[in-house]
């Protein structure tokens, strides 16, 4: 018997389909117990976590990718641009909040949400994509590294996670490289 082709998605969200926010809750909700979390060590409650994704949507700086795994939202990513009175650093954006559901790792997700993030900030005209890293979070470490991103400085007391602190890596990207990555099955989400 041949085994089912899954299909893994990723589209740039604007706003949310009916199940959709359920399921990025849930797949975050996850990714945090599993120690991934995006500045959360514990999940918060639902309705805070409600609020913040939905709170997403509505800052024009934030952009949210979102990765499907057989049509259910499985992991995120959000391209931030920098404040508009920033003017010094307004040729670079960040990758931020980029996390893949235990339940669906292992499908190249994680890969497809940044090489997403990195066409579009492409797209926008930035010329630098940055982003921080818990040094706990090796698998993203070593996907950052592969997919082009240089370590250009860690902070020994980045986090506190249950008492302990924790270092972080700051990465950036130079987007003007000619080393662009191959496009990326990526759709808008239908409005």
């Amino acid at each position: 018997m041949d085994e089912m082709a899954t299909a893994a998605t990723v589209e740039r969200v604007s706003k949310f389909r009916t199940a959709d926010l359920h399921d990025l809750c849930d797949a975050a909700d996850l990714a945090i117990r599993d120690g991934g979390g995006f500045g959360w060590v514990d999940p918060p409650p639902r309705d805070v976590m409600e609020r913040y994704w939905k709170g997403v949507l509505i800052v024009p700086e934030r952009h949210l990718f979102i990765a499907r795994l057989d049509g259910v939202v499985a992991g995120s990513a959000q391209l931030v641009a920098p404040p508009r009175n920033n003017e010094a650093q307004g040729h670079s954006a960040q990758l931020t909040t980029s996390f893949v559901a235990p339940w669906a790792r292992g499908h190249g997700l994680a890969r497809m949400l940044v090489r997403a993030v990195e066409m579009a900030a492409r797209e926008a005209g930035y010329r630098v994509l940055n982003l921080d890293v818990r040094e706990t979070q090796r698998a993203a470490i070593a996907l950052y590294e592969t997919l082009g991103f240089r370590r250009w400085g860690t902070h020994p007391l980045y986090a506190n996670v249950r008492g302990q602190s924790l270092a972080g890596h700051f990465f950036y990207k130079d987007l003007t490289s000619t080393d662009l990555p191959s496009p990326q099955p990526l759709t808008e989400a239908p409005t």
